[in-house]
C-alpha cells in the first residue's frame, strides 16, 4: 500500500519516474545551453550562422529547415523561447525520449518545410519558436488522443499557462514568423495522432 504514494514507481519501460524526470531535465537544460551557445558564436561571427536560416522556395534551402530550429536572431530572441522550450519540453520528453524525439523531429521537419513553403520572398527565418508552439500543440490534444485522464490534466495546465501563445500563429505582427509558428503547431499536433500510444485491451476482455 505503502508503494502506491512513492515518486519512484516503475514505469512500463521499467524506468522510475524520478529517473525519466531526471533525464527530462538534463536533456532541456543541454538543449537549451546549445541555444546560448550557438547564439553566442553567431554574435562573435558577426551573425554568420544566420545563414543557416531558412530561405523560401529555394531547394537548397531544404537543408537549413533542421539547423534553423536551432538558431536565433539575437540575445532577446533566443530569450523569449529558452522557458517555454525547456518547460513543454521537459513536460514532453517524461513521457519517454524515444516517442519524445519523433516527436520534435516531426515538428521540425513541418514547421521548416511550412516555411520554406509559405513565408514572403527575401525572408530568413530561424528559431526555436516553431518547436515551442509544436510541443505546445503536441501536449494540449495529446491527452485526448491517447484517452489518458493525466495527460489530458496536463494539457489544460498547459493552456492556462501558455494557450495565449496561439495568438502568434495569426499575422499580426510583422517581423515574426506565423508560418513558423502554424505549422509548428500544425506538426505538434500531427505527432500527438502518429506517435499516440497503442489502447491496451481491459483483462477481462473475452472474444468469440
Amino acid at each position: 500500500m505503502g508503494d502506491y504514494w512513492t515518486t519512484d514507481r516503475t514505469t512500463n519501460d521499467g524506468t522510475t519516474g524520478s529517473a525519466r524526470a531526471l533525464t527530462a531535465g538534463f536533456l532541456m537544460a543541454g538543449w537549451v545551453a546549445l541555444l546560448w551557445v550557438l547564439e553566442g558564436i553567431d554574435a562573435a561571427t558577426g551573425n554568420a550562422l544566420d545563414t543557416y536560416g531558412i530561405s523560401p522556395r529555394e531547394m537548397a534551402e531544404l537543408r537549413d529547415v533542421v539547423p534553423a530550429a536551432f538558431l536565433h536572431s539575437g540575445w532577446e530572441h533566443v530569450a523569449s523561447n529558452s522557458v517555454p522550450l525547456l518547460v513543454l519540453g521537459f513536460i514532453a520528453a517524461l513521457a519517454g525520449l524515444r516517442r519524445f524525439a519523433a516527436v520534435v523531429v516531426t515538428i521540425i521537419l513541418v514547421s521548416g518545410l511550412g516555411v520554406w513553403l509559405t513565408a514572403p520572398e527575401n525572408t530568413i527565418t530561424l528559431g526555436a519558436s516553431g518547436v515551442v508552439f509544436g510541443l505546445l500543440g503536441y501536449l494540449l490534444v495529446r491527452g485526448f488522443v491517447d484517452r489518458r485522464p493525466w495527460d489530458v490534466l496536463i494539457g489544460i495546465g498547459v493552456a492556462v499557462v501558455y494557450g495565449s501563445l496561439l495568438w502568434g500563429v495569426l499575422p499580426t505582427n510583422t517581423g515574426v514568423s506565423w508560418q513558423g509558428h502554424l505549422f509548428g503547431l500544425v506538426g505538434g499536433v500531427a505527432a500527438a495522432f502518429f506517435f499516440r500510444r497503442p489502447r491496451r485491451a481491459p483483462d477481462n476482455l473475452v472474444t468469440v
